[in-house]
C-alpha cells in the first residue's frame, strides 16, 4: 500500500494540529508503521483511514495513530546525572524550603513506559528515607501514548530492562515474577506515581505550580513555534526556583524563555 504525498501531507497536517508532532521528513517511518495497520483494518487507502479517523468521535481511532506514529524509546538510568543533580542540589534545597508543608510537586511530562517517573520516585523515596512518609512527594507523570502508559501503569520490565539499576534499588523497588525474567514495581513505589493521558499542546490543567519538571527528549519532535509555545507553558507551570530537566540534546530559546541555565540540559526559574 504505497502512501501519496497527498496522504502523507495529511497525515502530517493532523499530527501537527492535534498533537504538535512534527514527522515532515519521516515519510518512510510514518508509511512503515502504518501500512500493517491500516490494510488490515480493511481500508483500501489512507485517506479512507483518514476519513475514519476525523469523522470518529469516539477517539479510539485516534488514539491508535498516535500510539502507533509516538515514539517510546526510554529506559532506567537515562541521562543519569540529572538524578545525580536532583539528590545532591535540588531535593536538599527543596527539603528546606518546604520543610513547614512537606509538599513537593513533580512532572514527568513525556513518561513514556513508565522508567522515568518510577525513577524519580525511588530517588524521593531513598533521599527522604524514614522522612518520607510524612512527605507528599507524588509524582504526576503523563504521556500522549495509551499503549505506553498501560505498560507503565503494569510497571513489569525484563531483566535487561533493569539490568543498569543500582543492586540496592533491585532489591528494594522491584519483585522477581514467577520464572525470574521480568521484574515488578514494588506497591509501595507505584503509590508514588500518578499516571495520566494527556496531550502536551493541550492547556496544562495544574493547579499548583511545580516544582520540578521533566520533559526529556520529546521537543525534537516539535517546530520551533511549537516549542516556544509549549516552553511558555511550562515556565507559567513553575514555581520559582524551579527545575526543568531536558534531553542532553535539546536546547531552550532563554531569550523568549527567561530560564537560567544550570548546566546544560537543567534550567532554573528565578526566585
Amino acid at each position: 500500500m504505497k502512501m501519496t504525498d497527498e496522504e502523507f501531507l495529511r497525515i502530517l497536517r493532523f499530527l501537527k494540529s492535534r498533537y504538535g508532532i512534527d514527522m515532515a521528513n519521516k515519510k518512510e517511518i510514518v508509511s512503515g508503521r502504518l501500512e500493517n495497520y491500516v490494510r488490515s483494518a480493511g481500508f483500501r487507502n489512507y485517506m479512507e483511514y483518514m476519513n475514519a479517523v476525523e469523522t470518529d468521535h469516539s477517539g479510539k481511532l485516534e488514539k491508535e495513530l498516535v500510539n502507533i506514529l509516538s515514539t517510546n524509546h526510554t529506559f532506567f538510568m537515562r541521562e543519569f546525572e540529572h538524578f545525580d543533580y536532583l539528590r545532591k542540589e535540588v531535593l536538599p534545597w527543596l527539603r528546606q524550603k518546604e520543610a513547614a508543608k512537606k509538599d513537593l510537586y513533580i512532572w514527568c511530562g513525556a513518561a513514556s513506559t513508565g522508567q522515568e517517573p518510577y525513577m524519580t520516585a525511588m530517588l524521593l523515596m531513598d533521599f527522604f528515607g524514614l522522612e518520607h512518609s510524612s512527605w507528599d512527594t507524588k509524582v504526576l507523570a503523563t504521556d500522549v501514548s495509551t499503549d505506553a502508559l498501560k505498560q507503565a501503569v503494569a510497571g513489569v520490565y525484563t531483566r535487561e530492562q533493569i539490568e543498569a539499576l543500582p543492586d540496592t534499588w533491585k532489591r528494594r523497588f522491584l519483585r522477581p515474577q514467577p520464572g525470574g525474567e521480568t521484574y515488578e514495581i514494588t506497591k509501595e513505589v507505584k503509590e508514588q506515581v500518578l499516571f495520566r493521558q494527556f496531550n502536551l499542546m493541550d492547556a496544562f490543567p495544574f493547579k499548583r505550580k511545580m516544582h520540578i519538571i521533566f520533559l526529556r527528549n520529546v521537543m525534537i519532535y516539535f517546530d520551533h513555534e511549537t516549542r516556544r509555545q509549549l516552553m511558555q507553558k511550562v515556565y507559567d507551570a513553575m514555581e520559582p526556583g524551579g527545575y526543568l530537566f531536558i534531553g542532553r540534546t535539546e536546547t531552550l530559546d532563554r531569550g523568549v524563555i527567561p530560564l537560567q541555565m544550570i548546566q546544560p540540559s537543567i534550567f532554573r526559574k528565578k526566585l
